[in-house]
């Protein structure tokens, strides 16, 4: 079969692998949708190094098939797996990560976090923008009747992401949220936040990304190279600063301004990977009683919730995407993604 490898350089390549096979405790997925990340762009413009250690994670010697938003339908089965776990046909997303099975982490269903290293699907080991993919039975979630195959792929990252950087903040449907960033996973953050209740104010330097976050249910949107971000927050909260405040852009200045915007007693989360911040401890945190909290994607079970809330409040999730592409589409598609103008993308490979 054939999958998309990153080069590094903002160099993709379309390369023949072996069809996977499962190993006993393993499925294999036919992929019906595998979505763009915007985590994705890092492998795609730094060079590629063979076994640097990057977030943690140690690169491969090799490239591999890249793609951590997966979403299909389980086509094979390992030999030691029970009807009950998996079953030929049946409609699954994958928890795109590894490990050990057996610490504390791996067991809460936060492989991400095992404590003898992760494996990363698309990272360390195949991902999914390929026709088939191989992945540990216990890292599948139902993906639910009534959600299409895209949606599934937005939910295996980057909308679950989002949901569970909410459901860290403990958002409430009577309070404020600003969301800096409207990528892939703040976007997804806006349209999550206003099904929930909350008002949203989107920040984002692109006009379109600022458009599409009207239309997923941004109440406000603003420019923060037109207006001071903090200011303006300030000036829609009657001088208090929003309850809560996301960062899902990993710049340094957003970063910054979301603590800012935060009011007294509220919290910010980080989503946004890589970068630095510096903050006045005294000003920004401890004499506002500000939590500030990180949040990285999403457990099993928090993966399984996301699904279901989707579905239950039939959130059009498929609005996020303005692009779909061809595996062999694959430079086109990272060019324009590249660019950081659009909403989400995603290969149907099947």
């Amino acid at each position: 079969m054939k999958g998309v490898v990153f080069l590094g350089e903002r160099k993709t390549e379309l390369r023949e692998f072996p069809d996977p096979q499962p190993g006993p405790r393993d499925v294999i997925l036919q992929i019906k949708a595998s979505g763009m990340c915007g985590t994705d762009l890092k492998s795609y413009r730094e060079p590629f190094i063979p076994g640097v250690v990057r977030g943690g994670i140690k690169r491969s010697m090799e490239p591999v098939i890249a793609g951590h938003e997966p979403c299909g339908v389980v086509a094979e089965l390992g030999s030691a797996v029970t009807a009950r776990e998996a079953q030929i046909g049946q409609r699954v997303i994958d928890h795109h990560y590894d490990g050990c099975g057996v610490c504390r982490h791996c067991m809460a269903g936060w492989r991400q976090m095992c404590v003898d290293g992760a494996v990363v699907f698309g990272s360390v080991a195949h991902g999914a923008h390929a026709p088939y993919m191989k992945v540990p039975v216990d890292t599948l979630v139902t993906l639910p009747d009534d959600l299409s195959f895209e949606t599934g792929a937005a939910i295996a990252c980057g909308t679950g992401t989002a949901y569970g950087a909410l459901g860290r903040l403990s958002l409430h449907g009577d309070e404020t949220i600003a969301i800096f960033g409207q990528g892939p996973v703040g976007l997804s953050a806006t349209q999550l936040a206003h099904a929930m209740g909350a008002r949203v104010i989107a920040l984002d330097i692109s006009p379109e990304r600022r458009q599409l976050a009207a239309e997923m249910g941004a109440d406000v949107t603003l420019d923060p190279m037109a207006d001071d971000p903090v200011q303006a927050i300030l000036e829609l909260t009657r001088g208090e600063g929003a309850h809560k405040t996301l960062d899902a852009s990993s710049s340094s200045q957003a970063r910054a301004q979301a603590v800012r915007a935060t009011r007294a007693w509220g919290a910010c989360c980080y989503v946004g990977e890589g970068g630095e911040v510096t903050l006045d401890v005294s000003p920004d945190l401890l004499r506002r009683q500000i939590t500030l909290m990180g949040s990285w994607t999403f457990s099993t079970v928090g993966l399984t919730d996301c699904a279901r809330f989707v579905a239950e409040r039939g959130i059009d999730v498929d609005r996020l995407f303005t692009h779909r592409w061809a595996l062999d589409q694959a430079q086109e598609a990272y060019q324009l993604f590249d660019q950081q103008k659009t909403g989400k993308g995603v290969f149907l490979p099947s």
